[in-house]
């Protein structure tokens, strides 16, 4: 009882010295600078201004599957590849033998969104893991995950490739030697 009364006294005591505010020092206040927002800073050059050309004709997409799947292959990955013109529409799609059925979709957007945005999907997906650009999360068309590539010839897009089915750095690694057949 006497305990009990003890603890009661000694949580009564501290309570009200907490109101009265005399056991409390408020904070010392101090004006550090602002940490500048990277997202604010206003570049001087529109990033990623590569201007559109003329689509990407049918042979060339195809050759640029071809040395994609043969990337795949020497890895034994089973991937989806689709090439989209500069307008972002498909030009020509394959699918390896044992590529995940759900990657056939994910390719074609990996390929529109390289196209439309004008920049490699691993923009978008090093932003949200840097936790620097979540904003982009809110735009229709984004994908956050590597390998879709833009085709750029005469420093023009022609179109995009996209690749899914493995790991992102796969899907890259055989979107790079698709690309690679456009210069």
């Amino acid at each position: 009882m006497r305990f009990q009364f003890l603890t009661l006294a000694l949580a009564v005591t501290g309570f009200c010295t907490s109101l009265s505010g005399e056991a409390q020092t408020p904070a010392p206040t101090t004006t550090a600078p602002a940490a500048v927002n990277p997202l604010d800073a206003i570049p001087e050059n529109m990033p990623f201004d590569v201007p559109y050309g003329s689509p990407i004709s049918l042979d060339r997409a195809e050759a640029a599957i071809a040395a994609a799947v043969a990337e795949a292959k020497k890895h034994h990955w089973k991937l989806n590849v689709a090439v989209v013109d500069s307008g972002a529409n498909l030009v020509a799609f394959q699918r390896m033998d044992g590529a995940q059925l759900a990657s056939i979709a994910v390719s074609e957007h990996k390929a529109r969104a390289s196209a439309t945005f004008r920049r490699e999907t691993k923009v978008f997906e090093e932003g949200i893991q840097l936790k620097q650009n979540y904003y982009s999360l809110t735009l229709d068309g984004i994908v956050a995950s590597r390998g879709g590539i833009p085709l750029v010839e005469g420093g023009k897009i022609v179109g995009a490739i996209g690749c899914s089915g493995g790991t992102g750095s796969q899907d890259e690694v055989a979107c790079k030697a698709g690309a690679a057949t456009v210069k």
